[in-house]
Formats: C-alpha cells, structure tokens, sequence
C-alpha cells in the first residue's frame, strides 16, 4: 500500500507564520524537493492540514524523517514532543495514488481558494479573537464588522470606512495585537484586498504653541498613495486629549479622513473615565462618526489565564496552587507604577521558563511543570503569601503600639461597614515618620488585612512617590494621577514622601496641585474601594495637611512610626540573618556590640534610615561573605564575625569619630 506523510499544524500557530517570506508548507516542499527530486508534491487537505506524496514508491518513511529534520532546524518544532505539529504516515486513496503532476501542487495558495474556506477562515478569526482575555467591546465590534461585511458593496465601502473607531486602551495591553486582528478581519470579510494589509501606527507628538506638531499627509504615507498602502491607521491622540477642539487639529481631522476612504482609523488614548472619554468622542464626531471601544485593564484572572495560554507555546504547564505566587509577582511588578501588561507578563514568564530549565540542568528527565516553589523564587514577597495579616504583622519588630492603633482602626472601620446607621466611612491614612521605620511594610499588611475583612475587594499595595503623580505638561497630570488611582481600587495606594506633592499656594507652575486635587476627588468618589495613606516626616505632613483644605478631614486615620532602638535594629538584623542563612555563634556578640554603639545623635536623627540602615548592613555582610566562600572553595555560605567586620569597615557603617555623621550613617 502506497503512502505519503500527514502534516498538521496547529490553526493558531500556522496563522501566526501567515506572513513569513516562505510560508511552512512551501519551506518544507523545497526542502523534500532538494532531498528527493522534483517527483514529490505537496497537496492541501484542509486549511491547517497537508499531505506530502512521492511518485516513488517506499519514500515516504524516509520523507517523514527528513520533515522532522526541516521541522527541528528551521522552527525548532519536534513532532515527537510537541503540540504545535503532528508528522504522521498515511495511507493513500487511489485517487491520491493517481497524482502525478508535482507541477499543479507546487504552489498552495496561502489564501483559501474557494467561498466555504474563506467563511471557515473569518469563524477561525472570530474564534481567536473570542479567546482573547477581557476586550468585550472589541469581540462586539469584531462580530459587528463580520455581519455587515455582508451587506457592504463597492459604493457602500466609502459610508463603512467614513466609521472611526476610538480605542481607550493601556499601553501594554495588546493595541498591536487588536489592530493586526482588525486588519484580518478587514481582509478576510474581502472590505480590504490583501496587497493593502498593512497597520500604521503613529503617536502625535505633545501640542507646541510656537509650532504646529500635527504631521502633514506626506509624513504620515511616505510610502505612496494612502488609499492603496494602509489598511488600518492608529493615531495615538493621548498628549492632544485637552486640544481637540482647536483648529489646527480639526483641520488634521478633517485630512486624514479625506485621505482614508479605503482604510479604517482608529484613535487610541488611554483608559480613561467615561466622562472623559465621552468629551473626546464628542470632539472627534464634529467631523466623522466615531464608536468607542473600551478596553479595561487586565483582571488578576485575565493575567493568569494569559499567562497558561503563554506557557503553552513554550510547552509548560503551571500548577493552581502556584498561580497565586504568579499573581503576587504581577502586583509587584504593577505596583512601581511601570507596568505593560501582556509584554510584563511575557516577561515574568520567560523569567520562569528560564529559572525551570536552570533547575532542570543535569536532570534527565527534567519536568515541564512549573510548580509553587519555581513560581516563589522569581516573587519578592513570596514567603508572605501563605500569611494572613495577623501572622505578618505579629512578626515585626517593636509594632507593638502599631498593631494595637492597627486592630483599632480596622475594628472600626468593620463597624461603620456593617452598620446601616452609620455613614459609609472614609478609610484613608497618615503614616508618619522617618525613612525605614516599617511603613511600606505596614501598609502592605492593612491592605491585606482589610482584604481579609471584606473592607477591600483585592488588597493589593500600589507605591509612589508624591512627585510619580505629576505629568510633563498641562493637562497630562489629572488623566495621569486618575488611572494611577484607577489601577489601585479595591486596594491601597501608597504615598511616600506626599508632602513633596504641595509647594505654596502661589506656585501656579507647578503640577503637584493638581496631581493633589485630583487625589481628594478620587478619595472621595471611591472613599469605600480605595485606600489612600500618605507617609511622609511629622512636620512637612503637618505643612501638607494645614495647605490643603479638606484634605485632612478626608485622612481621619494617623499612625506615628518612632525610630528603631539600638536592640530593636539589633533583633531586626538577626531575623534578616536567620531567615536566609546559617551563621556562627561569634556573629551575634559582634553584631549586638556594634548596634549597643550607636550614638543617641544618631538614633534620634531624622535623616536616619533606621530599617534601610540594618538591611544594607545585612546585604553588606553576606557580599562579604559570598566573596570569601569563593576564595576559599568553601561548599556553602556561613555568616561569621569576621565577615561582620569587614562590611562595618565600609564607610557608610563606621561608627569612629571621623564618619560619625548622621547623613554617612543613614545612607548608601
């Protein structure tokens, strides 16, 4: 019985390398063609599926070795292991046998040749995009442009492109990626030809009194006539949200769309509030009709749902109970104000693959499963996740009249929540006191514990400095320090240094006045969904709280945060060294002589960084450490006196007359 060689592919992969120079199925025919003559043709099953057949008899187990090859060298794909292709030998029908122009199969059209494959192609389409995480409006839309398509004719083609779309979407959230489905779409419901699928994006630069930043016609389509060259044109209008209405953009309106009457124009500015988003829809439909599509930021579960479907390609599975350490890494990573979802995503997958296959070294059978203990050793706070609030906050030291004013306020707040007589209360906080004394820490633990409550729905802890919240120019800090607070509800938002937010009442100039009454309005508006605590020193919180009228009010709660005693960053100390590594008896007298030491200037000095202080002293040792097992080929790392008294021999930590200065003790 004669055979050929099955080919299949998975859809999503294929459609992947739809655009590649050669495509897979025409890569791989040359390839058989080099090894076996020109006797061997290629014949298209399905969409995704391939048979490669021989006029020679008892080829084909040699061919299928020879796709597997072309398979692993070229795209890295084994078919013995992997999900993505199947090789397979089959046995041919007669009709099969028959074939005997290689000629006529040579070439397999990338495009489907007949009406049912192309309707098969657009289902496929519209099924990806289905999958997508959230983007509801845009599966909408997509299935909107699917039906019309239909009823669309040439005349008609001028009134379908004249429909602007305005995009509110995060960076980092796939705007790429929902154009390039877009464009499919255009091209697959045949509202587009396949020669002019091309996306343009192009963001405006800010707004210049002195010169117009719009750019002309020619600068946006270097390439030739618009009409003919791009499918979709996606104008980042994000730095002109507060200029719509001037001529000079109008007049850019009004070019563009008379240069786009084959393609479709997307506007994309951030996520904003509806309102918001409302006013720009308003100015844009002076001239075209505009729909908008909203796309909120990505849900804990979106991210993880993401984060299995990226593994996948990699072929690694992720254990349930190791999610949630997945997760508490995307909050880290989200919660320094500089997050791109998808590609922070891909990223802390990739860190995961990477630090797999590290551990798999010398394994012979090295697992593809990532586990909790993998997913904990890329997470910074991964051995608190297990914690209740309660255990976490019991573990610091000297928080005892911290956990006591703590349990106060949370009981508190439990109260008014669950009484119907009481007004819905405002849970916002002042943390004050000097660098280092717990307060991050703290906070992330209330986070946790109102979590825990019912008070909040997510917990999570977002950090900034007060300046994070001011934007470049005019009218970037309000939309700025509004999704900065947006991305934080149902969770805590954490201010440190907040005073830097106020200067004076007269300084017109500077963007912290805003970014401030911006702040009160969010607190107010969310006062039961988002936490809000401001740290920062006593006095300049004083100075910022007496400045702002109502702020005050709206900040009921205050938590003082005193300086560490010589024995309670002595304790802390130690609890760092006994956490991460084993130690010699003689480290711990060292240790408690060098702390008992510290000048009362010192200790008492409001430039001190207390906690900071013992953890730079902490790192400081085990570098010494680490650099002595390396001289000595010792097998592990154990922390000795000696090592102790290398790293207080660094400047930043002497204590002798010539370095006793506060600012040489606190800082590194």
């Amino acid at each position: 019985m004669k055979k050929g060689v099955r080919i299949e592919f998975d859809r999503k992969w294929l459609f992947e390398h739809r655009h590649d120079e050669t495509p897979p199925y025409a890569y791989l025919l040359n390839g058989l063609k080099k090894a076996f003559g020109e006797g061997v043709f290629l014949k298209k099953v399905a969409l995704n599926v391939f048979l490669v057949v021989s006029d020679k008899e008892n080829e084909a187990g040699k061919m299928m070795e020879c796709v597997s090859g072309i398979l692993k060298d070229t795209y890295q794909l084994d078919p013995a292991k992997s999900r993505v292709v199947s090789v397979s030998l089959e046995e041919l029908s007669e009709d099969e046998k028959e074939e005997s122009s290689a000629e006529s199969r040579a070439d397999a059209p990338e495009e489907p040749e007949t009406a049912e494959d192309k309707q098969e192609t657009l289902k496929d389409c519209l099924d990806r995009i289905d999958q997508l995480a959230a983007a509801d409006e845009f599966k909408s839309m997509a299935h909107e442009i699917a039906t019309v398509a239909s009823r669309i004719t040439e005349k008609e083609k001028e009134a379908f492109f004249f429909r602007n779309y305005l995009f509110a979407i995060d960076d980092g959230c796939g705007l790429t990626t929902y154009l390039e489905f877009l464009k499919e779409l255009l091209n697959l419901t045949g509202l587009i030809k396949s020669d002019e699928s091309v996306v343009r994006e192009i963001r405006l630069e800010p707004p210049k009194e002195e010169r117009n930043m719009l750019p002309d016609m020619d600068e946006l389509f270097p390439d030739g006539p618009f009409k003919k060259k791009v499918a979709v044109l996606c104008l980042d209008i994000s730095e002109w949200m507060n200029k719509l209405g001037t001529r000079r953009f109008k007049t850019f309106l009004s070019e563009v769309n008379e240069n786009a009457k084959n393609a479709l124009v997307v506007f994309r500015v951030p996520f904003i509030d509806k309102e918001v988003l409302e006013r720009i829809r308003n100015h844009l439909s002076d001239l075209v009709i505009v729909q908008v599509v909203s796309f909120p930021p990505f849900s804990n579960q979106d991210l993880e749902d993401c984060a299995r479907r990226e593994l996948k390609k990699f072929e690694y599975e992720i254990e349930d109970d190791a999610l949630p350490l997945f997760t508490a890494r995307m909050t880290e990573e989200r919660s320094d104000g500089h997050f791109y979802g998808l590609r922070t995503m891909q990223k802390v997958v990739r860190e995961l693959v990477y630090n797999k296959c590290l551990s798999n070294a010398g394994k012979e059978d090295g697992s593809r499963v990532i586990t909790r203990e993998d997913a904990a050793a890329i997470c910074l706070n991964g051995e608190t996740v297990d914690q209740t609030a309660e255990e976490m906050l019991s573990r610091l030291v000297g928080a005892d009249a911290i956990r006591g004013r703590i349990e106060e306020i949370v009981s508190q707040i439990q109260l008014v929540k669950s009484s119907k007589d009481l007004e819905s209360p405002c849970i916002h906080m002042r943390f004050v006191g000097n660098p280092g004394t717990g307060k991050t820490t703290v906070a992330r633990i209330i986070g946790k514990m109102l979590k825990e409550k019912g008070v909040l729905r997510i917990g999570d802890l977002f950090e900034y400095s007060g300046r994070d919240f001011c934007g470049q120019y005019v009218g970037h800090t309000a939309p700025k320090t509004a999704g900065m607070c947006r991305d934080a509800y149902g969770s805590v938002l954490f201010i440190d240094e907040a005073y830097s937010l106020y200067r004076t009442m007269s300084d017109n100039n500077d963007f912290g006045r805003e970014a401030l009454d911006t702040l009160i309005a969010e607190m107010e508006n969310h006062r039961t969904d988002l936490v809000v605590i401001m740290a920062g020193y006593s006095d300049e919180m004083d100075i910022l709280m007496k400045g702002n009228p109502g702020l005050a009010s709206r900040m009921p709660y205050v938590i003082e945060f005193p300086n560490f005693t010589r024995g309670q960053l002595f304790d802390i100390y130690m609890s760092m060294v006994k956490g991460k590594f084993e130690y010699a008896d003689d480290l711990i007298p060292a240790a408690k002589a060098f702390f008992d030491a510290i000048p009362d200037e010192t200790i008492q000095a409001k430039e001190f960084s207390n906690g900071r202080f013992v953890r730079n002293l902490f790192e400081r040792t085990w570098a010494k450490a680490s650099l002595r097992k390396q001289l000595s080929k010792a097998s592990k790392i154990v922390l000795t006196r000696e090592d102790f008294d290398r790293a207080i021999q660094d400047k930043e930590f002497s204590l002798n007359e010539k370095t006793k200065r506060v600012q040489q003790i606190g800082f590194v």
